[in-house]
C-alpha cells in the first residue's frame, strides 16, 4: 500500500509517496516529470552498492537511463570541496535546466545533491529518494539543502524544493539498528513538538517501529511526513512555525560540532540528547512540568537513544565551546540565542532572546565543564 502526502506549496506543490516497492516502480513516477529519458543520480558508494541495481532497473522499465555520480559516505561529503566536485561532474554531463537530478541516499546525499541542484545553472529540478529513516521523515521533505563548514552545520545552503519524494520503506531493511534508532529520534520529535496522541502511540509502539514491523513503520513515517508537510506549507522559509522542527537541534548541533560531525555521534543521537536537554531546560526554567520532561526523556531512552551529554564521545565538553556553537545557530538573531522549548508534551514553542547566562548555568549543571578563564 502506498500513502501519498502532498506538500502544499501552490505551483511548487509536490507529492511524497510512502510504501514498499517504490524503487522498482521509480520509472513510472519519475518519467512523466522528465523532458528526456535520463537522470543524474547522486548517491554514496554504500547506498549504490546496496540499491543501485534496483533503482537502475526500476527507471529502465520506463525507458529512463540512470547516470550515477557517487560520493563517499558520511557527513564529510557535505563540504565545499565535494560540492565543487559534484558541480563539475554535473557540468560534464551537459545537463540543462530541463534535466533532473535524483538524490538517492540519506540526509548527507539529499542535502548535498539538493544544494548542487539549487545552484547548478541557477537552479535545476531534483527528486529525493531517501534511503534512511531519518531522511524519509525529515531531511528529504521541505526543501532545506546545505553543506557544513568548520564553523557549524548546514550554515551554507538554500531552500530548494524537490519535485517528488519517493520513500521506499523496503530499503530500511539494510540499515543497522543504530541507524534506525538515530532516525527514530526524528520520528519521536514530531510527537514531542506538536502531537501528543502520536507521542503516546510511539510510547506503546516504539519497539515495533524499530523492528521495522511494516504496519507500525508505515504509520510512523506517514504521520511524521504529514506533520512536516503541514508545517512547511504554512512556513516554507522558517520565519515562524517551521522553527519548531528544530526541537533539540540547537543543543544537538553543538554536540555534533564538538565531536567533529563524524560517526562517533550520529545526527539523530545528537538530536536525541538535545531534545532531552530542551525538556530538562524547559522544566528548569519553570516552563513545563518536571514529569513531562522525565516522560520525554524516558521515551528517548526506551528507544535505546542517549539522553545525556556524558553519553556522547569526547566529553566533558567545554561550556564556552558549546555556547559558541549555539551562537552560530541559524535561528540566532542579533547575537541572542533562540531555542525550541516546551510547555508540555506535544506543545513546543519558539523561545527567542534566551539568556545566555541561563543556558550556561544549565549546561554546567547538565555536565559541561566550566572554563578556567570564566570560573
Amino acid at each position: 500500500m502506498i500513502t501519498t502526502v502532498e506538500v502544499g506549496l501552490g505551483d511548487r506543490a509536490y507529492r511524497v509517496l510512502i510504501g514498499g516497492g517504490l524503487l522498482d516502480a521509480a520509472g513510472e513516477h519519475i518519467a512523466p516529470l522528465l523532458k528526456r529519458g535520463r537522470v543524474a543520480v547522486v548517491s554514496d558508494e554504500t547506498v549504490w552498492a546496496l540499491h543501485g541495481a534496483r533503482l537502475t532497473q526500476g527507471l529502465g522499465r520506463a525507458g529512463v537511463t540512470a547516470i550515477p555520480i557517487l560520493v563517499p559516505p558520511g557527513e564529510g561529503s557535505k563540504s565545499f570541496g565535494m560540492l565543487a566536485r559534484l558541480s563539475d561532474d554535473l557540468l560534464a554531463l551537459s545537463l540543462d535546466r530541463g534535466d533532473m537530478i535524483v538524490a538517492f541516499g540519506g540526509g548527507v546525499v539529499g542535502d548535498l545533491a539538493g544544494f548542487a541542484a539549487a545552484i547548478y545553472k541557477r537552479g535545476i529540478d531534483f527528486i529525493q529518494i531517501p534511503t534512511t529513516l531519518l531522511a524519509q521523515v525529515d531531511s528529504s521533505v521541505g526543501g532545506k539543502t546545505a553543506i557544513d563548514t568548520a564553523r557549524g552545520k548546514n550554515l551554507i545552503g538554500a531552500f530548494h524544493q524537490p519535485r517528488l519524494v519517493l520513500a521506499d520503506l523496503d530499503v530500511l531493511s539494510t540499515l543497522t539498528d543504530r541507524e534506525m534508532r538515530a532516525g527514530y529520534a526524528e520520528v519521536l520529535k514530531y510527537g514531542l513538538l506538536g502531537d501528543f496522541d502520536f507521542f503516546q502511540w510511539l510510547e506503546i509502539n516504539a519497539a515495533q517501529v524499530l523492528a521495522r514491523e511494516p504496519e507500525a513503520l508505515a504509520r510512523a513515517v506517514a504521520r511524521s511526513v504529514e506533520m512536516k508537510a503541514q508545517i512547511v506549507a504554512e512556513d516554507e522559509r522558517e520565519s515562524g512555525r517551521r522553527a519548531l522542527l528544530n526541537l533539540g537541534h540547537t543543543f544537538g548541533h553543538a554536540l555534533e560540532a564538538e565531536t567533529g560531525y563524524g560517526h562517533e555521534l550520529l545526527h539523530g543521537e545528537g538530536v536525541a540528547i538535545g531534545m532531552a536537554q530542551a525538556f530538562r531546560f524547559s522544566a528548569r526554567q519553570g516552563l513545563c512540568p518536571q514529569q513531562d520532561a522525565e516522560r520525554a526523556q524516558a521515551a528517548i531512552a526506551t528507544a535505546g537513544l542517549p539522553t545525556q551529554m556524558r553519553q556522547a564521545p569526547g566529553g566533558p565538553f567545554s561550556v564556552q565551546a558549546l555556547l559558541s556553537h549555539m551562537a552560530q545557530d541559524k535561528k540566532a538573531e542579533g547575537g541572542r540565542l533562540t531555542f525550541i522549548l516546551a510547555r508540555a508534551l506535544g506543545e513546543a514553542f519558539v523561545a527567542k532572546e534566551v539568556e545566555a547566562a541561563a543556558v550556561r548555568d544549565f549546561l554546567i549543571e547538565d555536565g559541561a565543564s566550566q572554563d578556567e578563564a570564566a570560573a
